[in-house]
């Protein structure tokens, strides 16, 4: 009897040792798997020897598979570098050139010239100008894809960065006849939202480029802002040719074109570029048109 109550708590002992042997080599893979994610969460992380004595076969594969994707990433990242030193030297490459045409066509202009000599200046001088703004909006769009310029969206003020766009395009907008207007009023003076100041100008201003582009000379384009509780809304309207419901969803694609304005300047990379903005700094886009009526290009950003 003495015998078997001894046996049985030899075999008790053992039973409590073995759970907590198993417990802590479970414990101990777990901790080394965690701090292998942390590792290659973190860029660091370094394939080691393995024991499979010690260590279970799925932290071994596991071990692989992040040197593998450490692999990757390094290459990732070597080809990003690539692209980021072939985005600068065709920005760099090109802008020289261009300028110089854009400075002798100017120059030329003022000279005394026939008819056709003139007329053959300007469109030089026009399709120079058509050629720095693809170049430009290439380079931003690649930069943008590549991630090689990251958006910054931070809190800001949302008037000031509408009121230098509304300026900017004001010239272009007068050689049309067309008045563009910003609306405010006492609720959206302090209107704040999260956004990268510097590239959603550039949203806005290609916005109000379009808009201008595709409203008839004596036409109006405004631009209004409408606070809500969670997000804050910017829309710029126009009253011009308008798009139709099958378009709509189309329009934000790259170089695409509707057959309405094909006869119109313009490469279809604009509101491609609009989309890839907002969408990178958290916030979405929407489009609300009527063909002859006009449209509405809605811009949605946190506001918290």
């Amino acid at each position: 009897m003495e015998a078997l109550t001894i046996l049985a708590v030899l075999c008790a002992a053992a039973s409590l040792f073995a759970a907590f042997w198993f417990r802590k080599r479970e414990k101990d893979t777990l901790t080394h798997l965690s701090r292998m994610l942390d590792d290659a969460a973190e860029g660091t992380f370094l394939e080691q020897t393995f024991d499979e004595s010690l260590c279970s076969a799925v932290e071994a594969k596991y071990s692989r598979y992040l040197s593998a994707s450490a692999v990757s990433a390094r290459n990732l990242g070597e080809e990003k570098d690539k692209i980021k030193t072939l985005i600068g030297d065709i920005s760099h490459q090109t802008q020289t050139p261009l300028a110089n045409i854009l400075l002798y066509t100017g120059l030329l202009e003022e000279e005394t010239l026939p008819e056709r000599g003139r007329a053959y200046v300007e469109a030089l001088g026009l399709q120079a100008q058509k050629l720095q703004f693809l170049i430009d909006a290439f380079v931003k769009t690649s930069r943008l894809e590549t991630g090689v310029l990251a958006l910054r969206p931070k809190e800001h003020e949302v008037l000031p960065m509408l009121s230098r766009a509304v300026e900017a395009q004001e010239q272009k907008a007068a050689a049309k006849r067309i008045r563009v207007t910003l609306l405010s009023d006492e609720s959206t003076m302090r209107q704040r939202a999260i956004f990268d100041e510097k590239w959603t100008e550039e949203a806005v201003l290609n916005l109000l480029d379009n808009a201008i582009k595709y409203t008839p000379q004596g036409g109006e384009v405004s631009v209004r802002v409408t606070p809500y509780e969670l997000f804050c809304r910017i829309d710029v309207e126009d009253n011009g040719i308008g798009i139709s419901e099958e378009e709509q969803a189309k329009v934000f694609g790259r170089f695409y074109r509707g057959m309405e304005v094909s006869g119109e300047e313009g490469v279809g990379i604009g509101l491609y570029l609009v989309r890839q903005i907002i969408s990178g700094e958290g916030g979405y886009l929407k489009v609300t048109s009527r063909p002859g009526e006009g449209s509405v290009f809605s811009v949605f950003l946190s506001s918290v």
